[in-house]
């Protein structure tokens, strides 16, 4: 994971930290919430990885005990060791198999919540995140005036906290910071609305933001 990236999707978190008067905050208190959130991650990730390892675990139990129930084995006298017998894919076992697709998917997200972790401590991921923050704080009315200005037949008080978080920290970037390719930004807000938000949040917020890059930068 690049610096920049976690660094988006850290100030997504802490963005998701603050309430509607982010004027109250000072520098230091987005430091602090960034080091709590990431704390929560961790503890979060390990939980997951632990119930992953239960799941697994379950599995197979359930498949060793389909073997010693297998008539093959059960004619076995009780000294002897089990025949390897062949595992019919019936829907249980089927069940099994995207359960354990599910754990993989549930380990691969504690490796990035523990990449995003480890990252959070460097120094220019931290100084990007307090450049967002400070910036959003600056032009926080302008920036959602864009929003309000492209979301058609929407009310920006309405729409889903996760999309509107990601819109302002990507506008943010686009229209005040201006140190990132516009693509890059749009894609990246992109893969948070993927990973954070609804199916139609995608399209939702390339389309605000190809309208923000082509009013305003």
């Amino acid at each position: 994971m690049q610096a920049r990236r976690a660094s988006r999707e850290l100030a997504l978190i802490l963005f998701s930290q603050l309430d509607k008067n982010i004027d109250k905050y000072k520098d230091e208190d987005f430091d602090s919430i960034v080091l709590k959130s990431v704390r929560t991650l961790i503890s979060s990730s390990s939980d997951e990885i632990s119930l992953v390892a239960s799941e697994l675990n379950e599995i197979k139990n359930q498949i060793i005990e389909y073997e010693n129930n297998h008539p093959d084995n059960l004619q076995r006298p009780i000294d002897i060791d089990n025949i390897p017998v062949k595992i019919k894919l019936t829907s249980d076992f089927e069940a099994q198999v995207d359960k354990m697709l599910q754990s993989a998917e549930k380990t691969l997200g504690a490796l990035d919540i523990a990449e995003l972790a480890t990252l959070s401590s460097n120094s220019d991921v931290k100084e990007y995140i307090s450049q967002i923050c400070k910036e959003y704080r600056t032009h926080k009315d302008e920036i959602d005036k864009m929003i309000s200005e492209f979301a058609f037949g929407w009310d920006i008080e309405r729409l889903f906290k996760i999309d509107k978080d990601i819109l302002r920290i990507s506008i943010t970037e686009l229209v005040f910071i201006k140190d990132a390719p516009h693509k890059v930004v749009i894609d990246e807000a992109l893969e948070l609305a993927k990973k954070y938000s609804t199916d139609d949040s995608p399209s939702f917020i390339n389309g605000i933001l190809a309208r923000v890059v082509e009013r305003y930068v």
